[in-house]
This record gives C-alpha cells, sequence and structure tokens, in this order.
C-alpha cells in the first residue's frame, strides 16, 4: 500500500473567454448596424480578430441626424471648454492605451513598440488639438481695415456636420488626426472607420462614451467604405467632406455627390494614400481651417463731439 498523500484538491474549472463584441457608436449608444450585418475583420496573416457591424445606409444617415442634433451645443460651446473636452479624451486614453497597443498590433502587423509609438502620438494628437481650439480663431480672424468709420471683424465659425473617411492605412494614429481637428473647431462627425482595420476606431467610440464628448458630436461606423460614402456625400444635411480614406476613383464619385449642395470637400493629397504617409509629422491648422467658415461683421464706429472724430 502506498504511503504518498492522496491530492485532494480539485482541478480548477476551465474558463472561457469573452470575446469583445464591437459595435457602432452613433449619438453617444453602441447600437449594431440596423441591417444587422457583419464582416469578418482579420490581421495582415489573414488571422480572424473579430466580427464588426457591416454599417449600412440607413445606419450613415442615422449617425448625420445624431450628429446635427449634437451640433447647436458643441459649437456653442465655448472655445476653452472644447479645449478641455479634448484634453480629457487624451486622459482617458493614457488609461487604456495598452487595450490600444494591442489593437493597433495586430491590426497593422506591427511590432509592439511601433504600435506603442502609434498609439503615443495619437494621444498626443489629441492634446495638440486641445490646445488650438481658444488660439485658432486668434490666427485666422480678426480686424480689417476699411476706408470708413467702421468696425470690420472676421471671426472663424464651423461648417456643421463633416463626414470624414478615415485612412484605411493607419487604423488609429491617421483616424484622430482626421477626427481631432473637426470636432476642435465645433464641427461634429459623421466617421467611416478603415475597412480592412475598424477595430481600433470603434474602441476610440467607447473612448468618447466615457469621457465628457456630448453624444452625437463624433460617430463612428464601419463596413465598406464605398458604400457607406456614397449616401454621405450625397446627403442634403452634410454640410462637409474629408476624403483622406479614398482612393482616386472613389474620391472623385464623392467630390460629384457633394456638389449637389455645395459641400466643401477636402480631396486625399496624393501621399494620403501611400503606404508611407507620415502621420506623425506635426500637422498643422491646415484640418481646421478646411471646415471653418469666416463671419465678417461690420458696425459703424459712431462720431465723438461736433469736430466729428471718431473712436
Amino acid at each position: 500500500m502506498s504511503d504518498k498523500p492522496k491530492n485532494t484538491e480539485k482541478a480548477e474549472p476551465r474558463r472561457l473567454s469573452v470575446f469583445k463584441t464591437y459595435k457602432l457608436y452613433v449619438g453617444g449608444k453602441f447600437p449594431r448596424s440596423e441591417s444587422g450585418r457583419v464582416y469578418e475583420v482579420t490581421d495582415p496573416k489573414g488571422n480572424w480578430l473579430a466580427n464588426a457591424p457591416l454599417s449600412s445606409r440607413k445606419d450613415a444617415r442615422d449617425a448625420v441626424v445624431a450628429a446635427r442634433k449634437a451640433f447647436g451645443a458643441w459649437s456653442g460651446a465655448t472655445a476653452y471648454n472644447r479645449g478641455q473636452v479634448l484634453y480629457r479624451v487624451a486622459e482617458m486614453l493614457e488609461g487604456r492605451k495598452e487595450q490600444f497597443v494591442h489593437e493597433v498590433a495586430d491590426a497593422e502587423g506591427l511590432s509592439k513598440p511601433k504600435a506603442t509609438a502609434q498609439v503615443d502620438a495619437a494621444i498626443d494628437r489629441w492634446v495638440w488639438y486641445a490646445g488650438w481650439t481658444d488660439k485658432i480663431a486668434q490666427v485666422v480672424g480678426g480686424g480689417n481695415p476699411v476706408a470708413g468709420p467702421f468696425f470690420n471683424l472676421s471671426s472663424p465659425e464651423p461648417t456643421g456636420v463633416v463626414a470624414v473617411l478615415g485612412p484605411q492605412e493607419s487604423s488609429f494614429l491617421g483616424l484622430v488626426s482626421v477626427i481631432a481637428p473637426v470636432i476642435a473647431t465645433g464641427n461634429t462627425a459623421v466617421v467611416i472607420a478603415s475597412e480592412r482595420s475598424p477595430l481600433p476606431a470603434l474602441s476610440l467610440g467607447e473612448v468618447l462614451a466615457t469621457s465628457d464628448v456630448p453624444g452625437g458630436v463624433v460617430n463612428v461606423l464601419s463596413g465598406r467604405t464605398a458604400e457607406i460614402a456614397a449616401p454621405l456625400a450625397a446627403h442634403q444635411d452634410v454640410n462637409a467632406i474629408d476624403l483622406a480614406g479614398a482612393d482616386d476613383v472613389l474620391a472623385k464619385e464623392l467630390e460629384i455627390a457633394a456638389a449637389d449642395n455645395l459641400k466643401r470637400v477636402l480631396r486625399p493629397q496624393p501621399v494620403d494614400n501611400a503606404d508611407g504617409v507620415d502621420w506623425f509629422a506635426t500637422p498643422g491648422i491646415e484640418r481646421m481651417t478646411a471646415f471653418l467658415e469666416t463671419k465678417t461683421v461690420w458696425h459703424p464706429t459712431g462720431s465723438l463731439g461736433a469736430s466729428g472724430s471718431s473712436y
């Protein structure tokens, strides 16, 4: 008879992993596509990562309604307040950095150090635009000299609802680089995530929902870029469109559709469609000024005394 003690410990039950269900982000909520469709998202080696919602034209129209509803309050907020909100997004991303490093590495086939550099740069990009919210008016607005007893003042105002096609090759840093300038200046956005790598964009919606960004200011859709972009380009309540994620053929089609209601159109630069686009470079203010209107106000100065002098 063996003298060895018997192992009375019970084996731990095997735990099943909880797979993440990615959803759209529309109006501050997380709906599935109204069509019920999904599509498989894979890494560059073809390995399955997740199922992403395959947005429909109805989803795009719903996103525009949400963006228009949010526009009044967001554009009416002080520039300083918008800066605080954008900085809060950076704070939330910093706390979830490891998640985004993992998603960007899988989406773009990057090593962990390279994915970390992408996420760090995206967080810094939010901070950079947060600092511009209350300064851009001083750069592009001001007093104008006129021949007459008038004040003539020009000030920038947001265009309205902007459709944004996220870059196809840069699923997170490029995405942030086209979203942040749109909302920093008081616009609201309907964003189409990278068709091949939508998961970082859908996770960004979760960050926006738990930050101070009001629901509807940013709406994130995933799916076939051409299918979703077509109704947005033709939509009468969309005021502008950024074609960063469109190829030359699609960009031309969308530009023609956008002309119907005189949308502002930011065409992709040749380098935007290349794998080597440098999203790390300092972006400048061009993406902010692209979606600003200039309001000019005339006001009589009046006269003082019998001499007719004015102030």
